[in-house]
């Protein structure tokens, strides 16, 4: 082979809606895209399923659908990455390859009862200083000794070691690499710093809080870096290096070229995600931040984030779709809010199954306040988009008054960048330019980028560095008077979402 044959890396990025498969060139450029939707399954109120025998079977499809698009065989990849949703629960069983159940997704509340006993006279924090992270329903921890607990004679089965344990990349993973058939059994820091098991100093599963939530080690994977080969291939990525996994936000932090402390990255998804470089030390979080992973390339020193994740937004506009209907297509959400000089006084608290960042109140439940004869549909379109930006705005508050560290530009992608409004909107109310590159699929081109340099088709940060090109720019067009006062309002909508839920689940009466 000539130092000038073509090399290629494909990224599965396996979604809270669907899985996708991009291939990408050595110079970073999309090759080819194959997608595809799977089930979302809502049992009770707060439930939240896939079926992960699906997801499986969509990920075989759109890697031979991006092969076939691209022209490319399977032996002409350099290697493979994967990145995923994160936090979601599949419990396998490891002779059959069978999930036991189908798998809880990360916006699944059924453990909120769980996860306050635990916490009992701790609270919330009982696990942080381990973890990182809260007691919170979102975490994959809680939701496995749910399992456990409620599928008849699994923990039996668990502790004889008969059953796997993972999020979306290991099940991912193991069935790449043969199944049943020697697959191999691994995560990544950044997955399994999401579970709410791992310690976060030791990158290792912690015992104690494996026992207080009464998960046995035996159905573990085992963790890893981000960047390493995990295993090879069989079927028809036959041969191909599984090199890395990252869960989707870290991904976009490595796409994103956020490789120096200070530097940060929103993505505007179902849900969105800002994640903080803070370098080689986890910051422990006062402000209801989530202490995380960055990602771990191979034997090299991790890198830390403070993250804040906010669980509606995208997902907004598409309830603003299909459950009211005043919008046929998500895209027809800009003419509308544009047709309006401002939201008209209404502001929007999509506090669905509670609220993450910074508050992290199960309790809260969605709101519209400011309600008037005048505010017209239009309003309500601009309200709807505006809840991103401010949700985002606190987050950036909160960061700052953990890590000292202000931002001074933010990195964008996501499906939600297309919208300017919305864009600018951003910039107004953080005071800062929003900045969203050329490649927008910054997950996959993150899991891309770590498998290559952990298989030897880029060499090092710095090249991937060069690849990063800025395709548009909002700078801040607010007076700060405005954007004080509208950040108040903001502040008294969301204290207005609250306690709509009693302890046991309840409304509130």
């Amino acid at each position: 082979m000539t130092e000038h044959t073509e090399k290629y890396v494909a990224a599965i990025d396996q979604g809270t809606t669907s899985s996708r498969c991009i291939i990408f060139d050595h110079g970073g450029a999309i090759v080819a895209v194959d997608q595809r939707e799977h089930r979302q399954i809502f049992p009770k109120p707060g439930w939240v399923e896939h079926d992960a025998t699906e997801i499986w079977s969509k990920v075989q499809a759109v890697v031979a659908g991006a092969l076939a698009k691209a022209g490319l065989r399977a032996d002409q990849l350099s290697a493979l990455g994967i990145t995923n949703q994160r936090e979601t629960t599949v419990l396998w069983d490891r002779a059959t390859g069978r999930p036991v159940h189908h798998a809880i997704v990360w916006q699944d509340t059924r453990t909120s009862q769980l996860c306050a006993e635990l916490g009992g006279p701790d609270g919330q924090d009982r696990f942080r200083d381990a973890t990182g992270l809260p007691l919170a329903s979102y975490f994959s921890g809680p939701k496995a000794a749910w399992l456990l607990d409620e599928v008849p004679g699994l923990r039996a089965r668990a502790e004889r070691g008969e059953i796997a344990f993972g999020t979306i990349d290991s099940w991912l993973i193991w069935n790449l690499t043969g199944g049943t058939d020697g697959g191999v059994h691994v995560t990544d820091v950044t997955n399994a710093g999401r579970t709410m098991l791992m310690n976060l100093s030791t990158l290792q599963w912690d015992p104690a809080t494996l026992s207080a939530m009464n998960v046995p080690a035996a159905i573990l994977p085992e963790i890893r870096s981000s960047a390493e080969v995990y295993g090879t291939a069989v079927g028809q990525l036959h041969g191909v290096p599984v090199a890395s996994a990252l869960g989707d936000q870290q991904a976009a932090v490595f796409g994103q070229t956020c490789y120096g402390v200070g530097e940060a990255k929103n993505t505007y998804g179902t849900g969105s995600f800002l994640l903080l470089n803070t370098g080689n030390r986890p910051v422990p979080s006062k402000n209801g931040l989530l202490t995380t992973m960055g990602y771990q390339l191979g034997g090299e020193a991790p890198v830390y984030c403070l993250e804040g994740s906010i669980a509606i937004t995208g997902a907004l506009v598409q309830w603003f779709r299909d459950q009211l209907g005043i919008i046929a297509s998500a895209d027809e959400i800009e003419p509308l809010a544009a047709s309006v000089p401002d939201n008209g006084g209404a502001y929007v608290v999509p506090a669905f199954s509670g609220l993450f960042a910074p508050y992290w109140r199960s309790d809260a439940r969605g709101v519209i306040t400011g309600l008037t004869g005048f505010v017209t549909k239009a309003h309500l379109a601009r309200a709807v988009l505006e809840a991103t930006s401010w949700q985002t705005r606190e987050v950036v508050d909160a960061m700052y008054q953990d890590s000292g560290v202000q931002i001074t530009q933010l990195k964008v992608d996501g499906g939600m960048t297309a919208n300017k409004l919305l864009m600018q909107h951003q910039a107004d109310v953080l005071g800062v330019p929003v900045i969203r590159p050329v490649i927008s699929e910054t997950t996959c081109l993150g899991a891309a980028y770590a498998a290559g340099l952990a298989t030897g088709v880029w060499q090092d940060l710095d090249e991937l560095r060069a690849h990063w090109k800025r395709d548009t720019e909002w700078t801040p067009r607010m007076d700060a008077q405005t954007r004080d006062r509208e950040f108040a309002n903001w502040r008294r909508a969301v204290e207005r979402s609250f306690g709509w839920l009693t302890e046991d689940g309840s409304a509130a009466s």
